[in-house]
């Protein structure tokens, strides 16, 4: 092997420093599917009882998109983060062929950062930022287009669109950079409020920043022109991916929402891309989830 002097190791250097370095897309560009069956999705969250348990030689993550292929005829899913037993690359090489196989795809990941992305503490913030980034490359791995991004709680602090804004201005920058678009989800009613989600999104202006609308998580306050008023903002700031439901059920109490106007309020808004199936209402969730799709497929 011939050795390198100081003059050709500088001459190296210099030679990467002036080429051209590759820059992330200016926007998203995903080419989604026209057809009505197509646009559907299959979240892991219902089947979560049923996930990889410990103990139990339940339903495998590997096995999810082959399932629901044969269950539902629905090629698209939306895997937890809680269902990764791993994140190691050879578990997601396996996961990944494993989806091939079904001739299925990864169109979101849902995950929870591990700390609050508006903490007042800096070095909260950044942990939450680097677990932001963590999932942005098993996104690659796995070759999902996204991740939807949890803003969870701090102790003694209120949801703040200043501290929550730079966090993620930082991990859109980083999305942007890998072709991953971070989705923000309507889900908790105080820390993912749709409105201050909005402000954050707004904030950002970043095309790699967009809104997830939830169907029904926004109907728990009880308060059904809230819920509609909320999924419309979403709707308006949403790209590629959104949680189909109708109805939630909290301390034996149900919430019901109207498929058929929120499917209006999608298209009103001009949105293309994926609904993902997340039952939550009562029974179990093959029975909830094939219900989903014939009446998404009936508004569709």
């Amino acid at each position: 092997m011939p050795s390198i002097t100081r003059r050709t190791f500088i001459a190296s250097c210099a030679a990467l420093a002036a080429a051209p370095q590759a820059r992330p897309a200016a926007a998203p560009d995903i080419h989604f599917p026209a057809a009505p069956r197509d646009r559907l999705a299959v979240a892991s969250y219902p089947f979560r009882n049923f996930m990889d348990r410990p103990g139990h030689a339940d339903l495998k993550l590997t096995e999810f998109a082959a399932m629901v292929a044969e269950k539902f005829g629905i090629h698209n899913i939306e895997p937890l983060s809680e269902h990764f037993p791993s994140t190691e690359p050879a578990y997601l090489d396996e996961l990944r062929r494993a989806v091939e196989q079904a001739h299925a795809h990864i169109v979101n990941i849902p995950t929870s950062v591990g700390a609050s992305l508006y903490d007042t503490d800096p070095a909260r913030r950044d942990k939450a930022i680097a677990g932001s980034r963590k999932w942005v490359d098993v996104a690659v791995a796995v070759g999902s287009p996204s991740i939807r991004v949890h803003i969870q709680g701090a102790r003694g602090a209120a949801p703040d669109v200043g501290r929550a804004s730079e966090s993620l201005r930082q991990v859109a920058e980083y999305g942007a950079a890998k072709n991953v678009m971070i989705n923000l989800e309507n889900d908790d009613l105080v820390t993912e409020d749709a409105f201050f989600l909005v402000k954050v999104i707004d904030a950002v202006a970043s095309p790699w920043l967009r809104g997830l609308p939830d169907f029904g998580n926004s109907m728990m306050k009880g308060d059904e022109d809230f819920n509609y008023r909320a999924v419309e903002a979403m709707f308006r700031h949403a790209y590629n991916i959104s949680h189909v439901k109708d109805s939630e059920v909290d301390n034996g109490k149900i919430f019901r929402v109207s498929m058929a106007k929120t499917f209006d309020i999608a298209k009103a808004a001009g949105y293309r891309g994926y609904f993902s199936m997340e039952f939550e209402g009562q029974g179990e969730p093959y029975e909830g989830t094939r219900k989903l799709i014939e009446e998404s497929l009936r508004d569709l």
